[in-house]
């Protein structure tokens, strides 16, 4: 990897926030899978690193949480036995600022109670003040909430309510959605403002960028690992170097922390000052 000039590492990055496989970037790049494979998780760690850094003290006012699905080596029906435990389904848990649209934290794991808490303990760990906070019904974020934020929070939950779903209809068309209930579980928070639009779009964000959580190919995670490490990459390039067209900035300069627009050259100098220091 560290014969890969910088123009090199710049175009491999791209190509791989971009929505293509590690073996469509090899090909495309002209290197070697594995000098791609060492570039991407050494460029992730640095992200993960940097962005847990950078969020912190955020002032934002409203947060929307939510949870996408993906499986890692196979579907929870067709793990082995000696993988069980190690791959299967597994679940990115999201929080956006309604805002700035900055993603400050999400987190990788099970659609349990356990990785719920995590996940809204780190959340918390990162504002600054008081915020208001929406989720979907999911149970789980009752009691998370309550852990992390006691009764400092302004917090909705947004029901949704389906119909049956019709025999024959695509294999992954949802249920329709044929009303929802806004509940309040603490403080005050404004019922205008109850809304996961902002997170679910981001969801579908995710699996148009990550090729990994593209549906219906063989290009899923073989290693939680590596799954964990697209997630950083993507939101390393969502949060500061990709303009978001409604607000004309990247979520990271809505949000004030950066007074500037990255490029993917600037995430492949953060990486190469940390090799220099290890070094």
């Amino acid at each position: 990897m560290n014969k890969l000039t910088h123009e090199k590492r710049v175009q491999v990055i791209n190509l791989l926030v971009e929505g293509n496989s590690m073996r469509a970037t090899a090909r495309i790049a002209d290197v070697a899978f594995n000098t791609v494979a060492k570039l991407f998780i050494e460029t992730a760690k640095v992200c993960a690193e940097y962005q847990d850094k950078a969020f912190r003290n955020l002032t934002c006012k409203r947060l929307q949480l939510d949870e996408i699905w993906s499986f890692v080596y196979a579907k929870a029906k067709n793990v082995p036995d000696e993988k069980r435990g190690q791959a299967g389904d597994v679940w990115t848990w999201v929080a956006i600022d309604a805002d700035s649209k900055l993603v400050p934290s999400w987190r990788i794991g099970s659609r349990d109670g356990a990785t719920a808490c995590e996940f809204v303990a780190d959340l918390a760990s990162r504002l600054a003040n008081r915020v208001q906070i929406t989720s979907d019904g999911h149970r789980p974020y009752l009691e998370a909430v309550e852990k992390a934020f006691g009764g400092e929070v302004d917090f909705a939950q947004l029901i949704k309510i389906y119909g049956e779903t019709v025999e024959g209809q695509k294999r992954y068309s949802p249920a329709e959605c044929i009303g929802a209930k806004k509940s309040k579980v603490v403080g005050n928070p404004d019922l205008c403002c109850v809304s996961t639009s902002f997170v679910e779009r981001q969801n579908l964000t995710m699996r148009m960028s990550i090729r990994r959580f593209t549906r219906l190919t063989n290009a899923f995670s073989k290693k939680i690992e590596n799954h964990a490490h697209s997630v950083a990459l993507h939101y390393m390039h969502y949060n500061f170097v990709r303009i978001h067209k409604t607000l004309r900035v990247s979520p990271a300069m809505a949000a004030g922390v950066t007074d500037r627009l990255w490029t993917i050259g600037d995430i492949v100098r953060i990486v190469e000052e940390s090799e220099a220091k290890s070094n």
